[in-house]
């Protein structure tokens, strides 16, 4: 049931990248699940190059959907609209999210390099995997409130 300027498949305001990007959000999220469950059935190969996949993923949707669009659609409004839900709950998402983008990226170079001198590596890698994992869903979980905030909402009314 579309209406008026809907224009994503997902039945909203959003458009087809918005759509497109929540969708493969959620199957990453799902992804990372089951790279932590390799993990724990020791299939360590196969855990990184599940987790190194939608971490390099990520970084090609921020680059080309989610970057963009933050600085087209969140960052004209800051400061002075930040204390409208629409600003607030996208910059936490961006920041949030960009953090733990950078997070996996560091983990990445950590556990698949030696790029990194020693004094920047770490060791406690299950502690430190669980913290991205957590983080990455709360991200999602922020992305799709973001979302609904941004896209959904508007067609309920």
């Amino acid at each position: 049931m579309m209406r008026g300027n809907m224009k994503g498949f997902l039945n909203t305001w959003a458009g087809f990248s918005a759509d497109l990007n929540l969708v493969i959000q959620l199957a990453m999220g799902g992804c990372l699940i089951m790279g932590a469950l390799l993990a724990q059935a020791k299939h360590y190969t196969a855990h990184a190059i599940c987790q190194t996949t939608i971490v390099i993923l990520n970084l090609a949707l921020i680059a080309t959907i989610m970057g963009p669009v933050f600085e087209q659609q969140v960052v004209p409004g800051m400061p002075a609209h930040m204390g409208k839900l629409h600003y607030s709950i996208a910059a936490l998402h961006g920041a949030l999210g960009f953090a733990t983008e950078l997070l996996g990226l560091y983990i990445l170079l950590v556990a698949g390099t030696n790029v990194l001198p020693q004094r920047w590596r770490f060791s406690r890698w299950k502690l430190l995997m669980r913290v991205e994992l957590i983080l990455w869903w709360a991200v999602i979980i922020l992305g799709a409130v973001t979302y609904y905030v941004w896209y959904a909402g508007r067609s309920l009314h």
